[in-house]
């Protein structure tokens, strides 16, 4: 169904703007020029990615009947447009309940060693489902992830890079490492939870199903954390999970509230 295609591309541009979003918070406030810079780098990636996305998934929308576009998304702004939507639209006329990102990308940055916690165990899973969704049969999803994996192969590199160097440092980054490690730890199984869309995307797709990525991902991490010292976590320990169904933490309505602000307050304005 049309739907599950949609669904699969607005998660993962949501993935990737809401993540993107976060890491621009940094922009200015960096502990040193030169990863303030690398930073604001990262998150324009996820904004492009997230572009490209969402240009799909408009079309993707607009291809739908008028019901099943209410039925698709509730969110009452984007039902009230009479145009077709947009990449805009799509990211700043959909309320919470609407977004399907994961609820990893949503967590806040707290200090340096959460903000590198939370790319490195998305970064790994970006770069080994951005390598299967390159070989796509819909060679527009094929294109974008080609593209978006030469980005995400160096933000691995950036946040691993940044976990040995915590993790194998001073005690105190050691410390603030291996905390923001086992906090965001629970966050880590949705990346790999399975919904109905994406079963039926990757039969569609001729792509592995999320869980047989899991594996790969659990040894790369290890491998990392091993050099870094710290300690690696129960991979059946209990996980959180729901914001691929549109339910979400209090801090994903936080992020809209800022990101949405513009928008909302002057209807289609245009850059």
């Amino acid at each position: 169904m049309p739907e599950n295609k949609l669904a699969f591309v607005l998660q993962l541009a949501d993935n990737a703007l809401i993540l993107g979003h976060r890491i621009s918070e940094w922009c200015g406030h960096g502990p040193i020029l030169e990863q303030d810079i690398a930073l604001t780098n990262i998150a324009l990636d996820h904004l492009g990615q997230a572009r490209s996305l969402f240009q799909y998934a408009a079309d993707l929308y607009n291809a739908l009947p008028k019901e099943s576009q209410k039925e698709f998304i509730s969110s009452p702004l984007l039902q009230q447009q009479s145009t077709a939507a947009t990449e805009d639209s799509l990211a700043y006329l959909r309320d919470s309940w609407d977004f399907r990102n994961v609820l990893l990308t949503e967590q806040p940055n707290q200090d340096w060693a959460f903000t590198i916690a939370r790319s490195f165990y998305y970064d790994h899973y970006a770069v080994l489902f951005y390598s299967e969704l390159s070989k796509s049969t819909d060679l527009r999803l094929a294109a974008i992830a080609e593209k978006s994996l030469k980005e995400v192969q160096y933000h691995q590199r950036w946040s691993s890079e940044w976990v040995i160097r915590l993790g194998d440092g001073t005690t105190e980054s050691k410390q603030k490492m291996q905390t923001a490690i086992e906090e965001l730890w629970p966050y880590t199984g949705e990346l790999f939870a399975t919904s109905d869309a994406e079963k039926a995307v990757a039969q569609q797709l001729h792509i592995l199903p999320l869980e047989q990525l899991k594996t790969v991902w659990e040894e790369n991490t290890t491998a990392v954390l091993n050099e870094a010292t710290l300690t690696t976590q129960d991979s059946k320990a209990w996980m959180q999970s729901g914001g691929k169904e549109g339910r979400h933490s209090e801090h994903l309505g936080y992020i809209l509230a800022e990101m949405q602000y513009m928008q909302r307050a002057y209807p289609n304005m245009e850059w």
